[in-house]
């Protein structure tokens, strides 16, 4: 008896169960009969000075109630030169290329708003945005109020969160050459030869050499000024140069907005300010691509990280890419 019943629950609990997991009947969405628009921010990492906010916008309404007549952005602080929508729509290839149609006349820019008009008959598209961003909003927030206007009178808006402008610098693909433009300031983010770097000795925080020495593993280095002479082997210093540089080796810190590689990793403000210089030393021999090095500059105005892009044994060059943060 009793094992009966056992089954007979156990019967009923699979009923229960089957029951519960009946797939409800699935019901196309209704399609709003309004003009609707949405947003994605497509760039990463710290918003920096001279560097590009990119956003895809969207907009779309349907046909039988009209057209699209064309989107707009206007930012909370002007941007610099090079600030545009982009007035086509892309699709993307077998090969995974962007293929962009035009649909719309370029993008026309008056302080704070960047509009482009449509030309073509659209009900429904996505443009992209480019926000190039001015000196006038270093360390301030930037928002942006996007929209999109529709030929039966209809007008929808989108506003951002507002979006942090951070105090550092950034310099790509600067070329040291060993015996050539192998002086390197931190405070100009360039790159300087010998008669420069005599002219301004107080500008130069590192120097680039490249050695292929059979008594240690020396290759491309960057040394402070103020470095133990065995640490530029036959190199003459200019005279004058005497900053003493604090150099920390970093292996692992691949910043994507330097290295432009998907590493996910970015160097911030932050990063920047609380970097720990006590005891470090004023060398940094043996630099490998994709490796790097933070420095603090002997007056203690900045501090910055340098990525090391590529190294050349046969050109003796080193390329490399620069964030640095203003401390005083």
């Amino acid at each position: 008896m009793m094992k009966k019943l056992k089954k007979y629950l156990l019967f009923l609990v699979c009923i229960s169960l089957l029951t519960a997991c009946k797939d409800e009947e699935f019901q196309i969405p209704t399609a709003s009969q309004d003009l609707q628009n949405d947003l994605i921010k497509r760039s990463l990492g710290p918003n920096i000075v001279g560097g590009t906010i990119e956003f895809a916008y969207a907009s779309g309404i349907i046909p039988e109630k009209g057209k699209l007549v064309s989107m707009s952005v206007e930012a909370s602080i002007a941007g610099a030169a090079g600030t545009y929508m982009d007035n086509k729509t892309y699709t993307t290839n077998s090969s995974g290329a962007d293929i962009g149609v035009a649909i719309g006349e370029p993008s026309v820019t008056t302080d704070k708003v960047t509009e482009v008009v449509f030309n073509t008959d659209v009900s429904a598209t996505t443009l992209r945005y480019y926000y190039k961003i001015p000196e006038e909003a270093r360390g301030k927030t930037v928002s942006f109020k996007f929209s999109a206007k529709a030929s039966n009178g209809e007008s929808v808006v989108y506003q951002t969160d507002a979006y942090e402008i951070r105090k550092m610098d950034m310099q790509l693909d600067l070329i040291a050459k060993d015996a050539a433009n192998c002086f390197i300031s931190i405070a100009d983010m360039k790159t300087y030869d010998a008669a420069f770097a005599a002219a301004n000795p107080g500008k130069i925080d590192l120097i680039y050499l490249y050695r292929a020495l059979t008594n240690v593993t020396y290759a491309h280095s960057l040394v402070a000024p103020a470095a133990d002479p065995m640490y530029m082997p036959s190199f003459t210093l200019p005279a004058g140069l005497t900053n003493n540089s604090k150099i920390v080796k970093a292996f692992t810190v691949r910043d994507q907005q330097l290295a432009r590689l998907q590493y996910g990793v970015f160097v911030d403000d932050a990063d920047l300010f609380a970097k720990d210089y006590v005891d470090a030393p004023n060398f940094a021999i043996n630099m490998k691509a994709e490796g790097g090095i933070w420095v603090q500059t002997a007056d203690g105005k900045y501090s910055a990280y340098i990525f090391v892009n590529s190294v050349n044994n046969t050109t003796k060059e080193m390329k490399i890419s620069i964030k640095r943060l203003a401390l005083k």
